[in-house]
């Protein structure tokens, strides 16, 4: 409509500045040249204008000719396009949902758990949503996000939604959120909860529990390292005894014999004072000798 408007202004402006020379008077046709000149200058850009459309970073145009969805969209940037279409631009970026959802667990219990759902449209499925769900998809995508999340946490007990499984139902909920926007031109980035609020009694017990488990975790780690220093400790006592073993088989009476005249030697060629004592042979009486340095210059000689 801005286009046939901006057309017909046009149009008037050039027939108005081709019909001033019928004007007599000088000063009345040049004003009337100037402004309608400066009109079709106006309306004409205005015309050409509406030729052209941007779309900006971040978004994706969807062309409308006549209520007729164009089912290739515009990329980012400048596009010469029919003057009498429409261009919708919707949002590519990404998106963060956040909901607070009542839900029950597996047996039965009722509990509120605060979740997040990323998610961005699919640039080339731009003009089905559009055609389909229009520029407004919040609705819909949180209907199915609190279904979807309802439907996860039912079949799962509240103490592992609480502690040890949040992960896993997390991931699950992305998975079937995905199988259901997908086709309705969505993609998932991922899901989080954020928070889970139970009962204060059961929140509790369950606290308790996980406090015991900790420390049956923590004992049993305890007795395996107890376990396993025992078992090094016979190891290697078990190596000792077969050391001491091979030791004791190899020292016979010749060996020792000879270990002690050759420690006799060591210590009878020291310069300092000493006293040797030696093994009496058959009569089982030590011989004792007091040497000096005298008695060993007087020996050397």
């Amino acid at each position: 409509m801005g286009f046939i408007s901006s057309l017909i202004t046009t149009l008037i402006a050039i027939l108005l500045f081709l019909n001033s020379s019928r004007i007599s008077q000088k000063q009345s046709r040049t004003a009337i040249r100037v402004v309608t000149g400066l009109i079709a200058g106006i309306a004409a850009f205005s015309t050409i204008a509406k030729s052209l459309v941007v779309v900006p970073a971040g978004s994706v145009g969807v062309v409308q000719f006549f209520g007729k969805v164009d089912q290739r969209p515009l990329n980012p940037g400048v596009h010469l396009l029919n003057p009498f279409s429409d261009v919708e631009k919707l949002s590519t970026r990404l998106k963060d949902v956040k909901e607070t959802i009542e839900s029950t667990s597996q047996e039965g219990l009722a509990f509120t758990m605060d979740v997040s759902l990323q998610y961005q449209l699919d640039p080339q499925k731009a003009s089905d949503v559009f055609a389909k769900i229009g520029t407004d998809e919040s609705e819909i995508l949180i209907s199915q996000f609190r279904s979807i999340v309802r439907e996860m946490t039912a079949s799962y007990p509240a103490e592992a939604i609480y502690s040890n499984k949040r992960q896993e139902v997390a991931n699950r909920i992305r998975e079937r959120l995905t199988e259901q926007l997908s086709p309705l031109g969505y993609t998932v980035q991922d899901a989080f909860l954020r928070e889970i609020k139970l009962p204060e009694t059961l929140q509790a017990a369950i606290q308790e529990k996980l406090k015991a488990e900790q420390q049956s975790r923590q004992m049993i780690f305890t007795l395996e390292q107890t376990r396993q220093e025992a078992e090094r400790k016979k190891v290697e006592a078990r190596g000792i005894a077969e050391a001491q073993a091979i030791i004791a088989r190899s020292l016979t009476r010749e060996t020792l014999q000879l270990k002690a005249i050759e420690a006799t030697q060591q210590l009878a060629s020291s310069d300092n004072a000493k006293v040797l004592i030696l093994n009496g042979g058959q009569s089982g009486t030590p011989l004792m000798f007091q040497l000096d340095s005298s008695t060993l210059q007087n020996a050397r000689q």
